[in-house]
């Protein structure tokens, strides 16, 4: 593999973070390595592989030279930056939602539709951490027998929100063991010790929430697992349907999947289509009733599955519990993936 000049977008968050450790971890062949990010983080440093990377200043004129953009610094950001980036000619491999659902933009999961890479017209989206996560154990059972509905339930930790939403978490944590105040800035309401339907935007049918893109009672999280899905699949008549809600857990995602097959099936014959699933590792000592948790998957790429069980209330139907690192298969190792792929 030839050796690439990158340029990271949002190199001080949580995702660009990552992209950094995934990056060494797998001895990626950079050439040179730029850090994009806001003015205010301009000038400092980071290290990486023994060495002290200064922050730049992210402009329309930051990509001269570049090979891949890794960008992952909002969808606002993507929006304004990422066609100078193309028009500079590197190719995009974008984080944010802001063109996911873009007919000419591949969105990609390497595990599920490598081909469409070769789509790309200078810009491959990066899907949701939620529909990453439950489509790498998906796709092979779809594959296999078919399925006909499916419903995911997700309890979404902390990092799917941001490092700041984590933070805090950790810090109101402390706060109210010790019974002492919090002063919180990015969750409004009490988030340690609590959970609640997902903070993306809602349509409750105003006309101020003209804008959210999801059906009337949904939020755009729950949209997000819907629509992606179908655009990755690309199986548009597929039912889908998501209940997403943010759990006080630090790291990983864990989703409750029910679905129904098209083709016979028993509990024997899925897992072992999981076992041999690419990215999938089952996880689970059922004589001590012990699943998959988000701290076994933090920090790991493997997405986790098990409790693999009849739905008795309906035919040829099963529920199946998965847990995946939001950070990392979520986003940014999904992202060099596809980065290894082009």
């Amino acid at each position: 593999m030839a050796e690439k000049n990158v340029a990271i977008v949002g190199a001080t968050g949580a995702v660009g973070q990552e992209l950094l450790s995934i990056l060494a971890e797998r001895k990626f062949p950079l050439k040179s390595l730029r850090l994009l990010a806001s003015a205010r983080s301009a000038g400092k440093k980071i290290r990486f592989e023994g060495e002290d990377l200064v922050i730049e200043e992210l402009r329309h004129d930051s990509f001269s030279g570049v090979d891949l953009v890794l960008s992952s610094a909002g969808g606002s950001i993507s929006k304004e930056f990422m066609p100078s980036a193309v028009k500079a000619g590197a190719v995009v491999v974008d984080n944010t939602s802001y063109f996911r659902m873009n007919p000419e933009v591949p969105l990609v999961v390497p595990e599920v539709n490598p081909q469409d890479i070769k789509k790309h017209k200078g810009i491959i989206a990066n899907p949701n951490c939620s529909t990453i996560i439950m489509l790498l154990p998906l796709f092979p059972i779809y594959k296999a027998f078919g399925v006909e509905r499916i419903h995911a339930t997700t309890y979404q930790a902390a990092s799917g929100a941001g490092a700041l939403a984590m933070e805090e978490l950790r810090l109101e944590s402390i706060a109210l063991a010790e019974g002492k105040p919090f002063q919180r800035s990015v969750i409004p309401f009490q988030y340690a010790f609590n959970l609640f339907p997902h903070n993306a935007p809602y349509n409750d049918g105003s006309e101020a929430k003209a804008a959210v893109h999801a059906p009337l009672g949904y939020c755009e999280e729950e949209w997000k697992m819907v629509a992606e899905t179908h655009k990755i699949f690309g199986d548009e008549k597929l039912p889908v349907n998501a209940t997403c809600v943010r759990v006080p857990v630090l790291r990983a995602h864990s989703e409750a999947l029910n679905i129904r097959l098209s083709k016979k099936a028993s509990v024997e014959e899925i897992y072992e289509v999981l076992l041999g699933a690419p990215g999938v590792q089952v996880l689970e000592e059922p004589s001590k009733n012990r699943w998959a948790m988000p701290i076994d998957a933090s920090g790991k790429d493997p997405v986790l599955v098990g409790r693999v069980r009849t739905d008795l209330s309906q035919e040829n139907t099963f529920d199946m519990w998965v847990v995946g690192d939001q950070i990392r298969k979520g986003a940014a190792l999904n992202a060099i993936q596809i980065a290894e792929l082009l």
